[in-house]
């Protein structure tokens, strides 16, 4: 089975991050934006600080609008047509982020692991970035679900989301725990299943309130919010001056750190 599934595996991340963009205007994925941005606006809603970054925007729209973080920054690995409103994009690798350690306060997944080239180490940079208590929110799909079963009905045909490593909730908290982060939560999100028809899908909304209440772990996607620990027992002053964002010298990846 897993060797099945690792023959699933997208074979161009590159075009595959275009096609999810593409998946997302359709009405399946405009469906699924709708709830995940309901989700993710109440969450970032009880957050403050000085910047936020987004890592990808496979929406292609600003996830984060509904944030009282003033500075909000959307990284992406080629630019498209059109800006973000209140939000800056940067042109850059997420395994590589030309960022100061410790000078962002909220770092936003959404659906990045899944077409990551290297997923542990994008996870290692937004630890260095995140500053000591900053916040990291993931949105994924749950590979025990719905989309799960049809990921291993048509993942072979190399399309996007469903030639996507679906990571488990539970494996990516282990893997931040092992980086010094602390869970906060996680919850699951979207029951109907994953049909095409927008007719069939309005049809179907009751399935939300009854899958939330009857089997909340089979939601199809999942968001989930971790907390970087606090290594050090001095206790940390308010810095009230504004931080620096962006490393102006060579950027030193975490992978490169390690090898050294």
């Amino acid at each position: 089975m897993n060797r099945l599934l690792r023959a699933y595996r997208c074979r161009d991340l590159a075009a595959a991050r275009s096609e999810l963009s593409r998946w997302f205007t359709q009405p399946l994925g405009q469906a699924w934006h709708t709830q995940e941005q309901r989700l993710l606006s109440e969450l970032l809603d009880a957050y403050f600080g000085y910047h936020l970054l987004q890592v990808g925007r496979p929406q292609g729209e600003g996830l984060c609008s509904a944030s009282r973080i003033p500075h909000r920054i959307v990284l992406v690995d080629e630019l498209s047509p059109g800006s973000l409103a209140g939000e800056s994009v940067l042109l850059a690798r997420g395994e590589q982020l030309p960022l100061e350690s410790g000078s962002v306060d909220v770092v936003v997944l959404p659906h990045t692991l899944p077409f990551a080239e290297q997923p542990h180490t994008l996870l290692r940079e937004v630890e260095r970035v995140l500053i000591p208590e900053g916040r990291v929110i993931i949105l994924g799909f749950n590979p025990w679900s719905l989309f799960g079963l049809r990921r291993l009905l048509l993942g072979w045909r190399g399309q996007a989301p469903w030639c996507g490593h679906f990571y488990s909730g539970f494996r990516v908290r282990d893997w931040l725990s092992l980086l010094g982060f602390d869970s906060q939560g996680q919850q699951h999100y979207f029951y109907r299943p994953p049909l095409s028809r927008h007719g069939l899908l309005q049809r179907l909304a009751f399935l939300e309130r009854w899958g939330a209440r009857l089997w909340p772990i089979l939601g199809g996607g999942y968001v989930l919010v971790a907390r970087k620990r606090v290594t050090t027992l001095t206790p940390i002053r308010p810095r009230w001056r504004s931080r620096r964002l962006i490393n102006v010298g060579p950027v030193e990846p975490t992978a490169r750190r390690e090898r050294s």
